[in-house]
Parts: C-alpha cells; structure tokens; sequence
C-alpha cells in the first residue's frame, strides 16, 4: 500500500514541480506566452490542455497493446486531435468569448509537446489509473504556471485580475473582475509577449533559487556527519 501511495506521490512531485512542463521541460511555450496576458486566458487554455492531457493518457493506456510500435506516434497524434477538436467546439458551444480570445493557440494544442511525450514516455508504459493521474498532475503544474503568468501580467499591465472571467464562466462572472488600481495606460511590456518572456525568467529563476536550497538543506547534514567522524577517527 505504502510503495503505490509513494508512487503516486511520486507522480505528483514529477507534475507539480521537478519535471513541470513549463519550468523545467520548457514546452508549450508558445501558447503559454502569447495567451497569458489575463488569467481568464491562462486559465482557459490551462483547463482545454489539462482536459487533452488526461484524455490522452487514458485512452493510450487502453490502447497501448493494440497498437504496433512502428505506428504509435501517428495513432498518438490521432487521438489527441480528435479530443482537441471535441475541447475546441465544446469551448465554441460554450465559451464562445473565450474561443476567440484564444484563438488559434486553442488547436495548436496538437502540436504541445507536453502532450505526445507524456502519451510516448509514461501512457504507453504504465496503468490506466497512473496514466490518468500523471496527465491530471501534468495538466496542473502546466496550469498553476499559465495562472501566474496571467495574473503577474494582467496585475502588472492593467491593474485588474479575472478581468473578462465572464468569458469563461458566463455572464454572472462579469462581477468576479478586481479592480487592483486605476491606469490610465496599459503597461505595454507586461501585456506582450516579451513581458511574458521576462515574467518566464523570473519563474524558472525562483524555482532554481528554491531547489538549490533545497539541494544545500539535504547535503548539510550528511557533510556535517562526515566532519565529525573524521573529528573522532582523528581524537582516536
């Protein structure tokens, strides 16, 4: 029981944070950088990925021992177009707005990396359950990361947050929106792209400073182990 918690724990850590698709793995930059002007846009695309990656790990599980291996990749990218086609006109029937405002990035979704490697590198290996959690906690790391790309952004260039939150929730959201401060100007290097670059950097940057910390914590004390027995060996 305790080696399948830790394996899912495992998972888990692998998704959220050491092998986040956006700090570590660098993919899906594209979308990632050109959507993230608001946290309503961040968090549509982040929810439409997270959908295609748990679909997608799911159904290559199932199918994994059914498809030869000179033909996987193709099949692969079969089925994660067809579930980014039933995200993208479910976002049509629904979200109409939010269609829109993303854009051509909403079917580029295909062509996110994130997708395929996870479906290559750990659907087609391992358990439905485990498929399904991996692409779950994948989609979220990727997520957690396009929401605070979006909100630094959206605070930084018009001093509003969820402005536009009707688009993605309905029109009921329109009162979520909140007004930070009052700008005259939009501050146009945090609402483009590169703003979104340099908000990218300061992401990857922080995460560094915290594993190196981290790293520093866990050697000290076994370097602080050694000094001493060497202390001993030598006072003997």
């Amino acid at each position: 029981m305790n080696s399948v918690l830790n394996e899912y724990k495992t998972i888990a850590i692998q998704g959220l944070w050491k092998n986040n698709p956006g700090l570590v793995q660098l993919l899906g930059l594209c979308p990632l950088l050109a959507v993230t002007a608001t946290l309503t846009n961040a968090l549509g695309l982040g929810l439409a990925t997270m959908a295609v990656l748990i679909g997608s790990n799911v159904l290559v599980s199932l199918v994994k021992f059914y498809v030869p291996r000179e033909i996987r990749i193709p099949v692969f990218v079969m089925i994660i177009a067809a579930l980014v086609t039933c995200v993208q006109l479910l976002i049509n029937a629904y979200a109409y707005g939010l269609y829109l405002s993303l854009g051509i990035f909403l079917p580029l979704i295909v062509t996110n990396c994130v997708i395929i490697g996870r479906a290559e590198a750990f659907a087609s290996r391992n358990s439905l359950l485990k498929s399904a959690f991996d692409g779950f906690m994948m989609g979220l790391g990727f997520l957690l990361v396009l929401a605070v790309l979006g909100a630094s952004r959206e605070i930084l260039g018009q001093g509003t947050l969820f402005e536009g939150a009707d688009l993605l929730l309905g029109d009921w959201a329109a009162s979520l929106t909140i007004h930070l401060w009052q700008v005259d100007t939009n501050f146009l290097l945090a609402m483009l792209p590169p703003g979104a670059f340099i908000g990218m950097g300061f992401l990857i940057a922080f995460k560094n400073i915290v594993d190196k910390q981290i790293a520093d914590r866990s050697t000290t004390p076994a370097v602080t182990e050694t000094v001493t027995r060497a202390r001993i060996t030598k006072v003997s």
